[in-house]
């Protein structure tokens, strides 16, 4: 159940949008001060914040940016005010979208699934685990100690073993991923490029293990 942060300074408007949130299916946890949001945040994992922008204290626009430093939790601005040089100072502390009040909640309610059906796809094509970010779009893997050069079908291979961290692969399951149902090789190959991973990632990030289960596969986990 994705859970929903609500921020507003007036207690009926979090309440409400509370309510109403919970009958579509989510689980929306409310706070009326921008530092009580930030505290929640620090201690908790949320998928999506809506935020009012005129609070006492810490306004919205201050909230947005605090929480985008802390996280990438998408932000819907709460607001009525309604002028361009509003919205504007709004996406550049980093809101994802902005809603005037007064509005209907099947408004809100379709813009939140928006930006969590766009965040999901970015978070499909970004994986991280432990140190290391693999960016499935620009075949990329990036560690605290730099840039891991990884050939193509290295890449893919880690890149599927992390889409699943601590899930055993079974050889024929790597092969037909990223080889291909057709392919005619051994499991030879799969061991190969596995010890050729296991070499790049012990140099450059070493808190990520490929673990071999015998008679089974492989499994990626990270070291604690």
């Amino acid at each position: 159940m994705k859970r929903i942060l609500v921020v507003d300074d007036d207690q009926d408007m979090v309440k409400y949008i509370q309510i109403e949130l919970n009958r579509a299916g989510y689980n929306a946890i409310g706070a009326y001060s921008g530092k009580e949001a930030l505290s929640i945040l620090n201690k908790t994992s949320v998928d999506l914040a809506v935020i009012d922008i005129m609070m006492p204290g810490l306004n919205g626009f201050e909230v947005t940016r605090e929480m985008k430093n802390i996280c990438e939790v998408p932000v819907i601005l709460l607001t009525a005010r309604h002028h361009i040089e509003d919205k504007e100072k709004g996406f550049q502390s980093g809101t994802d979208d902005y809603v005037v009040k007064p509005f209907e909640f099947k408004e809100l309610l379709y813009r939140i699934q928006a930006i969590l059906r766009r965040y999901q796809k970015h978070q499909d094509e970004l994986l991280i685990i432990g140190s290391i970010k693999i960016d499935r779009r620009s075949y990329e893997v990036q560690a605290e100690s730099g840039t891991l050069m990884l050939p193509l079908k290295e890449f893919e291979v880690l890149s599927l073993l992390a889409s699943r961290p601590n899930h055993v692969f079974t050889r024929e399951q790597i092969i037909e991923s990223v080889w291909g149902i057709d392919y005619t090789g051994d499991d030879q190959t799969v061991n190969v490029h596995m010890k050729r991973i296991r070499s790049r990632l012990s140099s450059k990030a070493p808190d990520i293990q490929i673990t071999t289960v015998r008679g089974v596969g492989y499994k990626l986990e990270e070291l604690t």
